[in-house]
């Protein structure tokens, strides 16, 4: 597979929309005059998320505390090995607008600077240093804990600069085996008929954009997807004690 290189640094609002894959479909038809392939328009992503024992990190962004921070490494492999070409991303928003930092790395690299602080050639963006060294000093021992993966459908407006779509599918999770290397596997995250449609924008939605979510009645919604799964495993991890 070709190595990504991409983009660094983002700025920019991003929507959320869960729905039906029938609606789905109408809606790509509505918007076919509008739409095309991003670049890379479909990718198998895996992510590992970093937290503390006690899941600190999410805890505080689902409650909107601090700037509602993520740590994940990310690869766009579609069968990760320990050799695969990931991103090593710092999320943050601040009214309500997403910052993502990132760096390419390996995951040999990227877990022995969260784990162990050493940094080797790869760790290369100093914005991405120190926004995790200013993360490190509020969340003490970082580590992998949870594992999300999913398809990913991408799409660019035609003429408008800066509008993208995507639409994750096939959703999975998993607390244990934080390999990005063990597999495709684990608990399914939304229903098997949802997908999430995300809307990213650098401002304003284009009249044509926002017409077509206004037909088929689709309202933002507030979804992380490490906070759904670090949800829905604490309900799992209740269950099996109540058991």
């Amino acid at each position: 597979m070709t190595k990504k290189k991409l983009q660094t640094n983002f700025k920019r609002i991003e929507t959320k929309y869960i729905l039906d894959k029938a609606t789905l479909a109408s809606l790509k038809e509505d918007l076919k005059d509008y739409l095309v392939d991003d670049d890379y328009a479909q990718s198998s992503i895996t992510n590992i998320y970093f937290d503390t024992d006690d899941y600190q990190v999410i805890q505080d962004s689902l409650a909107r505390v601090n700037g509602r921070e993520k740590i994940r490494m990310r690869t766009y492999e579609a069968q990760p090995t320990d050799h695969s070409q990931v991103f090593l991303e710092i999320k943050k928003k601040e009214d309500e607008v997403g910052y993502k930092y990132r760096l390419v790395s390996n995951p040999l690299s990227v877990l022995n600077f969260i784990e162990k602080g050493i940094k080797d050639e790869s760790i290369d963006d100093e914005r991405v240093v120190e926004e995790l060294a200013r993360l490190q000093d509020r969340y003490l021992d970082l580590k992998p804990k949870m594992y999300i993966a999913y398809q990913r459908h991408s799409l660019k407006a035609k003429k408008e600069h800066k509008v993208r779509l995507t639409v994750d599918s096939q959703l999975l999770y998993r607390d244990y085996d934080l390999d990005i290397s063990a597999g495709r596997y684990g608990y399914p995250l939304l229903e098997e008929d949802k997908v999430i449609l995300e809307v990213k924008v650098a401002g304003a939605y284009p009249t044509w954009l926002t017409q077509a979510l206004q037909k088929y009645k689709l309202l933002d919604q507030s979804f992380s997807k490490y906070g759904k799964a670090y949800l829905k495993s604490q309900e799992r991890l209740t269950k099996l004690v109540k058991s």
